[in-house]
């Protein structure tokens, strides 16, 4: 049998570099290829604590938004 070597695992040489590799996640905290990652700003994230909480802010949003659409339209054409 072979002798194990005394030198520890960590050591590695000098010429390997692997500041450029990229990661790769495992496991069931990875992020699925179909979601999408958005950073919020500090003071933003404090107002949302979670997923849930950001998605539900922006469907509202969406509502009232269609809705002033939805009545511009209506009054430009009463109007016309």
């Amino acid at each position: 049998m072979r002798k194990k070597s005394s030198k520890s695992i960590d050591e590695l040489r000098p010429e390997y570099d692997f500041r450029a590799m990229r990661v790769v996640a495992r496991g069931p905290a990875r992020k699925s290829p179909k979601e999408t990652t958005v950073l919020l700003e500090p003071d933003v994230a404090e107002t949302f604590p979670d997923s849930p909480a950001v998605n539900e802010a922006l469907r509202f949003l969406i509502r009232v938004t269609k809705g002033q659409r939805q009545q511009s339209a209506e009054q430009k054409t009463h109007r016309g």
